[in-house]
């Protein structure tokens, strides 16, 4: 007991003495570090297992990181190596990027030519078990702690789909997870369309590579593919803007409590496709990177935004080290597109809206999106064979007609003259017929009601 209460002193002399330098505050820090220190003091003592100081203080930390936002995070020595291994090149999972949305693990987007996506998991599943390990209280970085693991082990998910109110389970092999993160089409008329899926260091330097060749290919307009993009490098979507607005121009601007931390950044090149039509595709999985990009090209009228609201990732966080191999991963500012807008989710009249609204809206159904979403990893060119069936993707074949029809500065000049065009097509709906049958993955059981767990509130 005395080395626990010796333990906790030091804590609390130390914390009292940096919340004094930073905030001038000790009378209410202190009484409110005094009462955690009693609450543990009282867990140690009365606790039915014997406890350790450092896990009840972890947990503390885990405690306050988690009533800030869903961003913020405290990673351990592991957590920490892990999320700097990904960032390096590749890791043994799944292929899903998460988030927290109103406390809910929820899928974000499942990576191309991952288990996950072959599988059928789609944007806006809520992940409610890990194996055996219920995610109710769960973090992001435990979840992904979780999901990773060596290639060719197995991991099973449980998940609660809201958009068929179905629970699914989904037993996926581990394997190597790397991504390709940019690819390119030639169609009909000479529309040139490039999909990216993330935002890395490469990314910038492959759309130049591929505009070119599309150049060379007689490209004469440009449908960039944002959806289920869940974002990456901001350095990397500065200079994708980079290559359609003049040079100098404010691409985004970050604000925060401390002013230090206020940054413009701006486009350092001129231009290399200064007027080429644009059009840009997102949806609900469109995060961070990918609405900065879409919504900064949107702001100058440089591109015809097409899709259902974004997901509403407006927040910048940073990754402080601490000591013992630790990490804080803390929410230090918002970003503000060049019109002042933010595109983190807000609430409007008690309804929550999603990021960036798009200029012509097509809400399509989450079972529709995954179906597209793994239809697009076998793009054929504008001669492959016809015979095949595909899925009608409605968001890029209005793309497609806007551009043919010459219309694609008319509408970004006037978004409203698009429903006056075609007053049947306001905030189209897309359900393909085959998710009326409510059709599951061949890897994904829907459970019987005596076997189903509480469903995710």
């Amino acid at each position: 007991m005395l080395k626990f209460n010796k333990f906790y002193s030091l804590i609390l002399v130390i914390i009292i003495i940096s919340s004094v330098n930073l905030y001038a505050k000790s009378d209410e820090t202190y009484d409110t570090l005094r009462m955690m220190i009693d609450i543990m003091e009282i867990i140690d003592t009365n606790y039915v297992d014997t406890t350790q100081p450092k896990d009840l203080v972890i947990g503390a930390i885990n405690g306050v990181v988690r009533t800030l936002d869903p961003y913020s995070q405290f990673m351990d020595e592991k957590s920490y190596k892990e999320m700097k291994a990904e960032t390096q090149g590749s890791y043994g999972g799944i292929g899903l990027r998460i988030t927290m949305q109103d406390n809910i693990l929820t899928v974000l987007t499942p990576m191309a030519d991952t288990p996950a996506y072959f599988a059928g998991i789609l944007p806006d599943d809520k992940i409610i078990k890990i194996d055996s390990t219920t995610t109710e209280g769960i973090s992001s970085d435990q979840a992904v702690k979780l999901m990773r693991g060596n290639p060719g082990t197995k991991v099973i998910l449980t998940i609660f789909r809201p958009a068929t109110k179905q629970e699914l389970v989904f037993e996926l092999k581990r394997k190597d997870i790397k991504i390709e993160t940019v690819k390119k089409q030639i169609f009909e008329e000479n529309i040139g369309y490039i999909r990216l899926s993330e935002f890395n260091a490469q990314s910038a330097g492959d759309i130049a590579k591929m505009l070119k060749e599309l150049n060379k290919d007689g490209m004469t307009a440009l449908i960039l593919d944002l959806r289920n993009n869940p974002g990456g490098l901001l350095d990397s979507a500065i200079e994708i803007c980079g290559l359609f607005i003049k040079e100098d121009s404010l691409v985004v601007s970050t604000k925060g409590r401390d002013k230090a931390l206020e940054q413009h950044y701006v486009t350092k090149k001129k231009p290399l496709y200064p007027d080429l039509p644009i059009v840009v595709l997102i949806n609900r999985g469109s995060a961070s990177a990918s609405e900065i990009v879409a919504g900064t090209l949107q702001d100058y009228k440089r591109a015809l935004v097409i899709g259902g609201n974004s997901f509403g990732k407006g927040s910048v966080q940073t990754i402080i080290p601490l000591s013992d191999g630790n990490a804080l991963r803390l929410t230090i500012a918002k970003y503000y597109l060049p019109s002042g807008r933010t595109i983190a989710q807000r609430t409007e009249k008690k309804d929550v809206k999603r990021g960036l609204d798009p200029d012509i809206k097509i809400e399509v159904a989450p079972e529709t999106e995954g179906k597209l979403y793994i239809q697009s990893e076998k793009i054929k060119v504008k001669d492959s064979d016809k015979k095949e069936t595909k899925i009608k993707d409605e968001v890029l074949d209005t793309a497609i007609s806007v551009i043919k029809a010459n219309k694609t500065e008319e509408y970004i000049k006037h978004p409203d003259k698009y429903l006056q065009d075609n007053p049947k097509s306001e905030i189209k709906s897309v359900n393909n017929e085959d998710d009326k049958n409510n059709e599951i993955s061949k890897e994904g059981k829907e459970l019987t009601d005596d076997k189903k767990t509480e469903k995710t509130k």
